[in-house]
């Protein structure tokens, strides 16, 4: 598949949509995708008629996390460009090398996301899996439909969860260790019993009602809005979202380091079953 066809872009008066496109692999996630949707971000931040951007999945999920066995997988390979990424190890061997590409895809990239100056919205259906996570945390608001679930199974793999990792803040820490400890699926109603989604929809209706919101929001002044999510997301970072993600990102590399020592491999297969037998 074409660069440019892994992420399609929309334009509906106010509000752009985004819309991840490999629904062969449930819109895992390479390198290729999330350059294409940082591009797409950019491109919907620098317009300036477009005042909402909504992010979304084509095919029957929102997510299925990383792409750990795609042909188009690219876990361990150098990557074109860097975007974002202070850390100088891109493209070496061994633990600096992996430290300097998951911190550049995987968590700088989401907090650039994080950070854009227009409000976002995650539209998710179906699975949204471990690394889909971090795509719709990024956003500032969820709207699920009502098949839509949420799991992370990291910790039955040597690890503590994704990268971006924002559980304690997206739950409260005594469901974010439920969670994770367990590596149940979380169902979209119970995420929005547990404040992780704004609002739960019929499948047929989500479309009109993520659409909706977004063209209600765009009736607030661009700068307001703008102001509005900075003072929001600056109160969540002295809440500790960020010096607490550093710390889990170090904690995360060291599961890595240990499952290389030990030799052991992260097999694709064994993590689906994972996710598929924890309903």
């Amino acid at each position: 598949m074409a660069d440019e066809d892994i992420v399609q872009y929309d334009i509906d008066g106010p509000v752009a949509t985004v819309t991840m496109n490999r629904p062969r692999y449930s819109n895992a996630q390479n390198s290729a995708m999330t350059y294409a949707l940082d591009e797409a971000f950019r491109r919907a931040v620098d317009d300036d008629d477009v005042k909402v951007i909504i992010l979304a999945g084509s095919g029957k999920h929102f997510s299925g996390g990383h792409d750990l066995g795609s042909p188009e997988a690219d876990h361990g390979q150098e990557f074109a460009r860097v975007a974002s990424t202070w850390w100088s190890g891109v493209g070496r061997p061994g633990a600096e090398g992996r430290y300097a590409r998951e911190h550049e895809v995987y968590l700088d990239m989401c907090r650039r996301w994080r950070d854009l100056p227009k409000p976002t919205i995650a539209k998710v259906h179906g699975a949204c899996l471990a690394g889909g996570l971090a795509l719709a945390w990024s956003c500032d608001l969820i709207v699920a439909s009502d098949d839509a679930f949420f799991a992370d199974a990291g910790a039955r793999f040597d690890n503590i969860g994704i990268e971006y990792f924002a559980h304690p803040w997206q739950m409260g820490p005594r469901f974010a260790k439920e969670f994770l400890f367990t590596a149940r699926r979380l169902s979209a109603a119970q995420a929005l019993d547990w404040g992780m989604v704004n609002r739960v929809v019929p499948r047929e209706n989500l479309d009109a009602e993520t659409t909706g919101l977004a063209r209600e929001i765009a009736q607030a002044s661009r700068l307001g809005l703008a102001l509005t999510k900075k003072a929001i997301n600056h109160a969540e970072d002295l809440m500790g979202l960020r010096s607490g993600m550093d710390t889990a990102f170090a904690l995360h590399q060291l599961g890595h380091s240990h499952v290389g020592e030990v030799g052991a491999q992260l097999d694709p297969e064994e993590v689906k079953k994972s996710f598929a037998a924890r309903p």
